[in-house]
């Protein structure tokens, strides 16, 4: 393989440097214009190219592969990354997300969140809001706090196999109209009030 090698100097253009590799289609070129440092490499196909400024360097090409032991991206202001494809990341051990200030999740079609376990804590408040709302455990759920609400705009329900309603004081069963029915109904207590 014969490489053609030159080197273009000049006053007002600065430095050129240039091999062409005739054999493979490819020309890589270095140029230094006094402003701007650029380099090139152009084959049949494709083009990559380096572009350092003073106060930016910019790179173009089809694939950025990055290889190395540990990797640390720092910066002062704003960090942005973007694909217009699959945008994945992977880690082998432990990762971590975290933000000093507000932190937002959103996908305009489905959010999945999947592990062994799972667990969601605020200091504060926590809040779920669905036009639809389900919450499933095929073994247990519980629902449990300090004071407990369960309201309903219009119907609610519980429905169960067995359903038990316990209070340790005093327990209020009240509405506009009241109907126990069963074909078994029992009413237990030391004094028993109807009326």
């Amino acid at each position: 393989m014969a490489l053609v090698c030159k080197i273009e100097l000049s006053q007002t253009d600065g430095i050129t440097l240039t091999v062409i590799n005739k054999d493979g289609n490819i020309t890589q070129t270095a140029t230094f214009d006094g402003t701007i440092i650029t380099l090139t490499c152009k084959g049949q196909d494709d083009t990559s190219t380096i572009t350092q400024k003073t106060d930016s360097i910019t790179i173009d090409c089809k694939d950025f592969i990055v290889n190395a032991e540990s990797i640390t991206c720092k910066s002062t202001k704003d960090t942005l990354h973007e694909a217009t494809g699959t945008f994945s990341i992977n880690s082998t051990k432990k990762s971590a997300f975290t933000s000093s200030a507000d932190m937002d999740i959103s996908a305009t079609t489905k959010l999945n969140l999947k592990s062994a376990d799972f667990v969601a804590t605020a200091t504060n408040s926590a809040k779920v809001t669905a036009l639809t709302t389900t919450l499933n455990g095929d073994n247990k759920a519980s629902v449990t706090g300090l004071e407990l609400a369960l309201t309903a705009t219009a119907s609610a329900s519980l429905k169960g196999a067995t359903v038990k309603a316990a209070a340790d004081t005093t327990m209020d069963v009240e509405g506009l109209t009241t109907t126990v029915k069963g074909q078994l109904t029992n009413i237990q207590g030391s004094l028993v009030t109807l009326g």
